[in-house]
């Protein structure tokens, strides 16, 4: 009878431990990635790269709020300086290579993310989650501010980028070439990002976010380890701004003002934070739905009070975003070590209880 309920035991343990929901949607989407452009027209393949640039740019939010509980409001200052970046280089210097764009963005991402973590988190005093949130809303205010008035960078208009990205001397102008450029660069991020939170630095991460004083009693340098989160999900923000803005052939204060910050925030919650999957799920809900609903004559006129309202009921009534419905706590938040020794220690345990009776 023992061996039996221990056998049900572990069988059960097993079934739990293996059965994934996250895996299963990551295939799926991509599949889906590899063959929307060959089942859509021009036009639609044109809104869903920018749908697959504003997902790398969701993920570096993730980053810092649903794994090192950093809430950030400025994540577009880095997406917006690096298009402009980019946009002064193509526009002053003619420069619109694609193997050097991109670095360009990663470096201004990085740099400025450093210098405002320098400021912000690496300070003698451990700075409070409210600090943190106003202070990168107030630098992202005060660059958008800047720009709108700054005519060198074209003010309040923007600056425009009259050619199209190059590899050599052939153009790759926005289609379904640029489609799978930003979908490799999107799966190239997501994985790097997921292997850092499932590396002994990620579980480090998992214990700031769970008990961030405790963790620091232990020694360890909390506020160095958020600062490196930070500075990566910067280069990331950087990456997507410099393929947003030769996407778009545009890039304007608008970019990295508080309002981009505030749609990032959304797509995080929306779909799930802290779980690298959810604010893409995120991002292609409230992409597809503004997009639908825009085009629809009878709420043309009020769609983003319509927008508005369901993200709320989704925000409010599911904390967990979308991604919740399907996915467990556990497997949201994760598990670390090996799943044999944990079926030991249940089967080890169940016979001490068994003898003790």
């Amino acid at each position: 009878m023992k061996q039996f309920i221990n056998s049900n035991i572990l069988s059960k343990n097993i079934g739990n431990s293996k059965f994934r929901v996250i895996p299963v949607i990551e295939i799926v989407l991509l599949i889906l990635l590899i063959v929307i452009p060959l089942f859509v027209n021009d036009f639609l393949t044109i809104i869903i790269t920018r749908m697959l640039i504003l997902c790398i740019f969701a993920i570096s939010f993730d980053l810092c709020w649903g794994f090192a509980g950093i809430l950030t409001f400025g994540q577009a200052l880095f997406f917006g300086m690096a298009g402009y970046a980019v946009a002064l280089f193509a526009n002053k210097l003619g420069f619109v290579q694609l193997w050097g764009v991109i670095p360009i963005g990663i470096i201004v991402g990085f740099f400025v993310s450093f210098l405002i973590a320098w400021f912000l988190l690496l300070g003698k005093k451990a700075p409070e989650l409210i600090f943190v949130a106003l202070g990168t809303l107030t630098v992202g205010y005060a660059a958008e501010r800047l720009v709108a008035g700054w005519y060198w960078v074209g003010g309040g208009n923007g600056m425009s980028i009259y050619d199209f990205l190059k590899v050599g001397q052939y153009e790759i102008e926005p289609g379904v070439l640029f489609y799978y450029i930003s979908a490799v660069l999107l799966l190239i991020v997501y994985l790097v990002s997921r292997y850092i939170v499932r590396s002994q630095f990620g579980l480090v991460l998992a214990g700031i976010r769970q008990n961030e004083n405790r963790l620091s009693y232990l020694g360890y340098k909390v506020q160095t380890y958020k600062a490196i989160v930070f500075c990566f999900a910067g280069a990331i923000a950087g990456l997507a701004g410099v393929l947003y803005a030769h996407h778009e052939g545009f890039i304007g204060p608008g970019s990295m003002g508080i309002v981009l910050s505030t749609y990032v925030v959304l797509y995080g919650l929306f779909g799930g934070a802290g779980t690298l999957l959810g604010p893409i799920i995120g991002v292609l809900a409230i992409e597809s739905i503004k997009f639908t609903l825009s085009d629809i004559d009878a709420v043309k006129s009020y769609w983003p009070v319509l927008l508005g309202i369901i993200l709320l009921v989704v925000v409010v009534y599911k904390p967990t975003g979308l991604l919740g419905f399907i996915v467990s706590q556990r497997e949201r938040i994760g598990s670390f070590g090996s799943t044999k020794i944990d079926n030991t220690r249940i089967l080890d345990k169940n016979n001490d209880n068994s003898e003790k009776k």
